[in-house]
């Protein structure tokens, strides 16, 4: 856990600094792209052991330093395959092929320290203990779907700016499906969400 947040306090610093996750100039960031492909693939391999430590940037956006990382992950023939899905699924204890957007919120929270949301099932993400009226970055957000009575995608608030809500999501696509290919950042008004959740206070 020590190690992941080394490397989240690092590109962290990248964001702050303006230019994306690996950009930036701010203090510990890297100094270049190639820097910042090299972190990432060491985050992706779990080989850490090299990155210094470096000021923590809080809670919430250590959580999204991580999800920003996987945005651009693909499944492999668009059936909920891929080993990076696999990883996802397997932090839930699901095998491939499954829906997999709550295990992509969990697989998150996860790599960023905490213990919990650990489910497949997006209802779960939402038990009255954990909900919240206003969102902040880094609650999780759900979707009602009527055909189904239930909420059927789940994704996380990456900002919120008047009465629309960005987003870094799983199992998405541009056009928001629950049934995407990928993980996508996305702009989502309001209304179109039912509940959020916070997963990061007393966790």
């Amino acid at each position: 856990m020590e190690a992941n947040r080394i490397f989240l306090g690092i590109v962290c610093l990248g964001v702050i600094g303006g230019a994306g996750v690996f950009g930036g100039s701010g203090v510990g960031a890297p100094s270049s792209r190639t820097a910042g492909r090299d972190l990432l693939l060491r985050y992706s391999s779990g080989d850490l052991s090299s990155l210094r430590s470096v000021e923590m940037t809080g809670k919430r956006n250590d959580v999204l330093c991580i999800a920003r990382a996987e945005v651009g992950v693909r499944e492999l023939r668009g059936n909920n395959d891929g080993n990076r899905v696999a990883e996802y699924l397997a932090y839930t204890g699901i095998k491939v092929p499954a829906p997999w957007c709550a295990s992509y919120v969990s697989f998150v929270f996860g790599k960023a320290g905490y213990a919990q949301p650990r489910t497949a099932w997006s209802p779960a993400m939402f038990p009255i203990s954990r909900i919240v009226k206003e969102p902040k970055p880094a609650d999780v957000f759900g979707i009602w779907f009527p055909e189904l009575k239930r909420i059927a995608h789940v994704g996380l608030v990456e900002k919120v700016k008047d009465n629309w809500i960005y987003s870094i999501e799983g199992n998405s696509s541009p056009d928001g499906s629950r049934e995407g290919t990928g993980v996508y950042q996305r702009l989502r008004h309001k209304r179109t969400i039912k509940v959020y959740a916070d997963w990061i206070i007393n966790n």
